[in-house]
């Protein structure tokens, strides 16, 4: 996805890196942008749009309400809720997403084989949801626990010929790992 790359007022890799101090973060600075994609993204409103934090760039459909963002991380995190907030304070009603659904770790999913997939959850969103004064969704925190991908399906929307997201975040810490290459071998061989 080449739009991603400018994430306006930010520094040059999104948002600023935060330290894992046990609290949750936004995990905006931790996607990889290069493996990210949407699939029926309108060339005006591209996916990039939905990291900026301005609800009135946002990113739209193109030939229908249906909409695929495929959201990759740097690194394995954890997702402990989602925040998706309506395009342009919701100027357009009949726009807002109503059912999305959302996968973990699922590479290329199309609109030709995404219904052969169970989601992961499923989120029946309301205008209340959608405000930017809401509260994030919480996942199903225990199946969030270690996602290098999100798949993001906007199947329905409230009636609209086309969907329109404002922005989306994710809130979740990252997964610590051990770097094998930091161990020092035991010159007694223990």
């Amino acid at each position: 996805m080449e739009g991603i790359a400018g994430l306006g007022g930010m520094p040059p890799g999104g948002a600023p890196e935060e330290t894992d101090n046990g609290r949750l973060i936004d995990l905006s600075g931790k996607i990889d942008k290069s493996d990210c994609y949407a699939r029926n993204e309108a060339p005006g409103c591209p996916m990039s749009n939905l990291f900026i934090g301005d609800s009135r760039l946002g990113c739209k459909s193109d030939a229908d309400e249906q909409l695929i963002l495929h959201i990759a991380f740097q690194e394995f995190v954890r997702v402990k809720s989602i925040k998706f907030v309506a395009f342009n304070n919701g100027v357009d009603p009949e726009s807002n997403p109503t059912t999305v659904k959302i996968y973990i770790n699922r590479e290329n999913l199309g609109f030709e084989d995404i219904d052969d997939v169970d989601p992961t959850q499923t989120f029946n969103l309301t205008p209340e949801d959608l405000r930017e004064s809401s509260e994030p969704l919480a996942t199903k925190f225990v199946k969030f626990q270690r996602v290098k991908s999100l798949t993001i399906y906007i199947e329905e929307n409230n009636g609209g010929e086309f969907t329109a997201l404002g922005s989306l975040r994710m809130m979740g810490r990252a997964v610590t790992t051990t770097n094998m290459n930091e161990f020092k071998k035991n010159p007694n061989g223990m």
